[in-house]
């Protein structure tokens, strides 16, 4: 009897374990950070502006880096437009002002990476590791994340339009969605952004602009929304336990508040 009781208490605990949290969780784990494959590059910047200048533009072929690493490289200033960069290894790497429009960046390690400026535009992000990473000023218009970007800044950042919600297709692996826990989203510009079951637990997101974004079911326990605009977004079923919300007057123009989770925890600015 006492060993059925301890597997149930084993399994309740596994049901409430974050799906999402395990996978990434169990991807750092597995993984060695500060072996020579995860901070050491095989190529020079040199070798790697040399590789981008040399695709042909303008007939559909992009530049392959697909598995290099390039960690702690200065990589600023360069254009990956369009590129290849599955599973790259771009750990504490420069890449301030770098350009990534369109390119795929699928399972790619960026930790800690610096991204300063950079355009991500309308890039692929499904299951990059991108915790700490610096994206102030970033632009990520259009983009597809189910990335890892737990702490995170995205100060100024531009994610109008941007994907960030569960791929409900594909959960072989766990929840894939964006991660944004205690991610720094000051004047962020969020709008129109799908943040559908995404997770801000703890997220900054003072004078954020999430206009017209969908927070269906987002995790925003003990986020800061202070004097964020929220005019046309959808918090159905979104959880608010903890979370500092902007005045009465903003959240007159939001959608569906009533139907959020934990609405009567949430914070009210004094």
């Amino acid at each position: 009897m006492s060993f059925r009781l301890a597997f149930a208490f084993v399994s309740i605990a596994a049901l409430l374990v974050d799906p999402t949290d395990a996978v990434s969780q169990d991807m750092l784990r597995s993984v060695d950070l500060n072996s020579p494959e995860m901070t050491t590059s095989e190529m020079t910047r040199a070798e790697v502006d040399a590789l981008l200048k040399s695709v042909p533009q303008g007939d559909g072929r992009a530049a392959d880096l697909d598995g290099k690493r390039l960690s702690q490289l200065d990589l600023s200033g360069l254009d990956f437009s369009g590129g290849n960069l599955h599973l790259v290894k771009l750990n504490r790497t420069n890449l301030k002002g770098a350009r990534f429009d369109r390119a795929i960046l699928n399972q790619g390690w960026l930790i800690d990476a610096d991204l300063t400026g950079a355009s991500l535009v309308k890039a692929s992000l499904l299951g990059t590791q991108m915790q700490r990473a610096r994206l102030g000023g970033a632009d990520l218009s259009g983009a597809r994340i189910t990335a890892d970007l737990s702490g995170a800044s995205l100060i100024g950042a531009r994610l109008a339009g941007a994907d960030l919600s569960a791929d409900m297709r594909n959960q072989s692996m766990g929840l894939m969605r964006g991660v944004l826990k205690s991610a720094d989203l000051r004047n962020a510009d969020l709008s129109g952004a799908n943040l559908s079951r995404a997770d801000l637990e703890f997220a900054q997101l003072q004078n954020a602009n999430l206009a017209n974004c969908s927070l269906y079911r987002a995790d925003l326990a003990g986020a800061d929304l202070s004097d964020a605009n929220v005019a046309g977004a959808d918090f159905t079923e979104a959880d608010l336990a903890s979370a500092l919300l902007p005045g009465a007057a903003a959240l007159a123009e939001a959608r569906n508040l009533d139907k959020a989770r934990n609405l009567n925890l949430a914070r009210r600015p004094r």
